[in-house]
């Protein structure tokens, strides 16, 4: 068993990337194998809305979005952990989601993964970010495990807060017993990613 630690921030050792590394401590207490991947430094461009993937299941765009693909599927579980930044997820995160559509079809998908999240904030602005990473979740037919919301205003705050650390351990942990309860969404129901209006009568 595999759980991903993906980190958005731009920041390769800041307090989201501090939170990952505990939750990913969790996980391996419980035995699985862990990966941190941040996206700090990384080439990943933004989703030119050509929409190939949904017929293909592949991006055509070549970056390391490409890689990242390929982390995501090859693990059961992924922990998303993004900073807020102007009261919202990063835009290195918001990139990563928009291109995420290319994981669509029957073949390369993230359905029934666990899905973790870990959101830090210097103030306003974390409850929004959890709801859109949860919306995703849900609709990527992924198993929601738990939040953990921090708020944190200096680089390297997180490590001082016990109770924020044990939470975010415990969250790894959680992620692997919730994965090996095998759990999966029944076939026939596909997820409706648009709304129903004109367009769809």
């Amino acid at each position: 068993m595999k759980i991903l630690g993906l980190s958005f921030s731009p920041r390769k050792s800041g307090n989201t990337v501090i939170l990952l590394k505990q939750a990913l401590r969790g996980a391996r207490q419980e035995g699985a194998e862990t990966e941190l991947y941040s996206v700090a430094g990384k080439n990943i461009r933004a989703c030119d809305g050509c929409w190939t993937c949904f017929g293909k299941g592949k991006c055509h765009i070549n970056d390391d979005m490409q890689i990242l693909y390929d982390k995501m599927l090859g693990s059961e579980g992924i922990i998303f952990g993004t900073p807020i930044y102007v009261y919202s997820m990063t835009g290195q995160a918001k990139t990563v989601l928009d291109r995420m559509v290319a994981l669509s079809t029957p073949d390369r998908n993230l359905s029934n993964k666990v899905g973790g999240v870990i959101v830090v904030a210097g103030s306003i602005g974390l409850i929004d970010a959890a709801k859109d990473f949860y919306f995703m979740i849900v609709m990527r037919k992924m198993v929601p495990a738990n939040l953990v919301g921090v708020y944190a205003a200096k680089k390297g705050d997180a490590r001082e807060m016990k109770q924020a650390m044990e939470s975010a351990r415990n969250l790894g942990r959680e992620m692997v017993q919730i994965t090996a309860k095998k759990f999966t969404y029944p076939e026939g129901f596909p997820r409706n990613f648009f709304a129903y209006g004109t367009h769809t009568r």
